[in-house]
This record gives C-alpha cells, structure tokens and sequence, in this order.
C-alpha cells in the first residue's frame, strides 16, 4: 500500500503557507484604510467565513477528489453545460486576476523601497517578477519549488516577532472605542480580509495524498483557518495600534511595513519590506504554477483550446497564455482595484460552488445548515462589497461585468469553435 504524503500536521503547515502569504502584505492597510482598528473584528469574520466555506469544499474534495479542485467541483454538481464551464473560465480568470494583485503588490513594496513609489517603477517591478518566474517555471528550475517552505518559515517568523513586539508597543488610544469609524464599515472590509485567508482550499488538492482523509481534510482545514485568524487578528492590532489612521491610509498598500518603523525603526520598515517582497514573489511562482495547472486540467478536460497542453521545455504552453493574460491586468489596474476584483470573483465562483454543493449534500454527507451558512456568509459579503465598490470604485464594477462576461464569451466560442466541453473526470473516492 501506498505510503500517503499528508498527515494532519504537514497538511495544517501546508495551508498555513498557502494562506500566509502576499495576501496579509496587500490587505492590511487597504482593509485597515476603510474599518480603521475595528479591522480585527473583520479578520474575523473573513475567518469565520473561510471556516464554512472550507468545510463545504473540504466535504466536496472527499467526494470528487481531483486536482482541478473547484473546477471539477462545479462540473460534478452542475453537469456539463455552459453554466459550468463559464463558471470554470472564471475561476481560471479569477486566478490570473490574483497573480496580477499579488504582482502589482510585489511592485508597490519594491518600488516604494527603491524608488519611492514611483508609479512606472511599481509596473516595470511588477511586470518583470512575473516574466522572471514565468521563465523559471519554463525552465524547470525546482530550486524554487524545494526553497518554498523555507521561505515559509522565514515570513511566518518575521510576522509573528513582529506581531508580538508590536502588541507590547502598542498605543491604546490608538485602538479605544472614541476613535472607531461605523461598524458598516467593518462589515465593508471583510471582503477584503476574506482574500487574506484565499489558499486554504489547496487543502483539497491533497486528499488523494492524504493519510486518513475522512479525519484528516476537515480537522487540518479548521486547524490551519483558525491559526491564521489568530495570526491576522494579532497582526492588525499591531499595525493600528502602532500607526495613525491617517498614516495607515497614506500608507495603505505598504502599511504592515510602514507599522514596523515605530517599534525596529527604518531597519525594520527594511526587514519587513523584504520580507513581503519574498513572500510576494514565492506567492507568484506557486500561484503561477497552480493556475497554469488549472489551465492544463480545463483544457485535458475539454474546456479550454489544446495549445494550453502542449509543452515547452519542463512546462506547457499554458504558462505563457496566462502570462500574456496577466500582464495587461498588471498595467491597466491600480492595487485597490485589482485586489478587490480578484476578491469578488474568487468570491462568486465559491458561492457557486457551494450552491452547486447543496445538489448533491446527499452524496458528501455534508452538514447542510453549514453549508447554507457558508453560501449566506460569501453573498452577504459580495453585496456588502459591491455596494462600497460602488460608492468609492465604481470602475470596478464594470471590470468584474467585463470579466464575467469575457469567460461566458469564452465557454460560447470554445464550444462553438473547438467542440470541447469541460467533462467529469473523477468519482467518489469512497464509492
């Protein structure tokens, strides 16, 4: 018998340096900016919220174990027509969306650090790690891959040193209730903190490696969310406790850096600038290693054109497709845009999934009231986070209009053109 890879504690180290990774870097000041230090109590809710929903997916993952995760999801409860796989490109789409957020973050730190936040400079930064680690990935360069939990275990100890000295130095009246913005704003920042907790259903891309996995997927799933919340939560009271609110939202894409000035002094606004810019960059290898992995499934499955599966050198010609994809996201969106389209779609199509889920809530065996609980909790959100959008952004609404759009286009002309429908491709591992 196969020796499984996965036990509940590598599984729950897994999670944890999926989820901690650019995501606390980009969204503690833009979140901070508009909940103020009532911030925390919407990492917690964005913690509730990835708790439900990870339980639905995680329940999904023991009935259709694939690596296509979310896309072979949707096809398993909705069946193979256009719903599906429009649903499918978007999930695709949204994975480019995040690389372009996290890019455009890996600029921000990296110019504001050599050139002072010169706008150019954040493009060309973000543009070229993209086309640094597109390259790496072409070339097969597994250094990178095999250096990933090391720069794991770097960011997690920069972050929780950093969090505790900072709890220690914090100023109260920074954080009294007299100077709490309205709590509408809170709920508007959750959207937000949710995209800080993305990466915990990597969790279900394991369950064919896993020791166990009745017991293991949901016990590590739950044990990883709630270890990041404490994280997040420590974390944001660090930053506001240590920054002015006028100087968070000045400083909102680079804050958690800018907090660490006032305990380590320009050493530490240094150390953490580097370090989000390490984070950063393995988020955008893995990142784009999975999403190219996406595109490569879609398109065995049928979902996508046949050039996503052939190969160059030690990758396929997916990579470059979602590179050239990228890049205009890069270009043409500022941070707070691009961070909050990526959240409403990841946002939507897990909504969706869930949906999807309660067809076949016989076949996992779920809980329905959490799952019910998991699809009231993500469209609550996206309302809440549509409505601020379009009293500070509208713009965005139209870019998250055009992406839907551009992916049920997409599933009409791959159909139309290339007669390739995205098919299921596994069973239940417990049949």
């Amino acid at each position: 018998m196969k020796n499984k890879a996965f036990g509940i504690i590598s599984t729950v180290m897994l999670g944890i340096g999926s989820m901690v990774g650019a995501g606390i870097f980009i969204i503690i000041g833009q979140a901070g900016a508009i909940a103020g230090n009532t911030v925390w109590i919407s990492f917690i809710f964005g913690g509730i919220t990835a708790l439900l929903s990870g339980y639905s997916l995680a329940k999904l993952s023991l009935r259709y174990p694939s690596r296509g995760g979310i896309v072979e999801f949707l096809v398993q409860t909705y069946g193979e027509g256009v719903f599906s796989g429009s649903a499918g490109v978007l999930f695709y789409f949204s994975g480019l969306i995040t690389i372009a957020a996290v890019a455009k973050s890996f600029g921000v730190y990296a110019s504001t650090f050599m050139h002072h936040g010169d706008k150019f400079w954040i493009n060309v930064y973000a543009v070229g790690i993209v086309c640094l680690f597109t390259f790496i990935n072409l070339v097969g360069a597994s250094i990178v891959a095999k250096s990933e939990n090391i720069i794991v275990g770097i960011k997690l100890t920069i972050l929780v040193v950093f969090a505790i000295a900072a709890v220690f130095n914090i100023d109260p009246k920074l954080l009294s209730v007299e100077d709490m913005p309205p709590m509408k704003d809170m709920l508007f920042a959750i959207g937000l903190t949710f995209f800080a907790y993305q990466g915990f259903s990597v969790i279900t891309n394991t369950v064919e490696d896993m020791q166990n996995p009745k017991k293991t997927m949901i016990y590590s799933m739950t044990i990883a969310i709630v270890l990041v919340a404490l994280l997040y939560i420590l974390t944001s009271f660090a930053v506001l406790g240590n920054l002015p609110l006028p100087e968070v939202i000045k400083a909102k894409d680079y804050a958690l850096a800018e907090a660490a000035k006032p305990i380590f002094g320009e050493l530490g606004f240094k150390i953490m600038a580097a370090t989000a810019l390490l984070s950063t960059a393995s988020a955008i290898n893995a990142s784009l290693y999975a999403t190219t992995e996406i595109g490569y499934t879609m398109a065995k499955e049928g979902n996508l054109p046949k050039i996503y599966e052939y190969n160059i050198y030690n990758s396929n010609e997916g990579l470059i497709v979602s590179t050239l994809l990228i890049i205009p996201m890069i270009i043409f969106f500022n941070l707070t845009e691009i961070t909050t389209v990526a959240t409403l779609s990841v946002l939507i199509v897990q909504g969706f999934t869930h949906i999807g889920h309660l067809i076949k809530i016989k076949q996992t065996e779920a809980n329905i009231f959490i799952v019910i609980l998991a699809i009231l909790a993500i469209f609550s959100i996206v309302v809440l986070t549509l409505f601020y959008t379009y009293e500070h952004s509208p713009i965005v609404i139209y870019y998250l209009s055009f992406s839907f759009l551009g992916a049920f286009i997409a599933e009409l002309l791959l159909r139309a053109i290339y007669k390739r429908i995205m098919s299921k491709q596994t069973q239940s591992l417990f049949d």
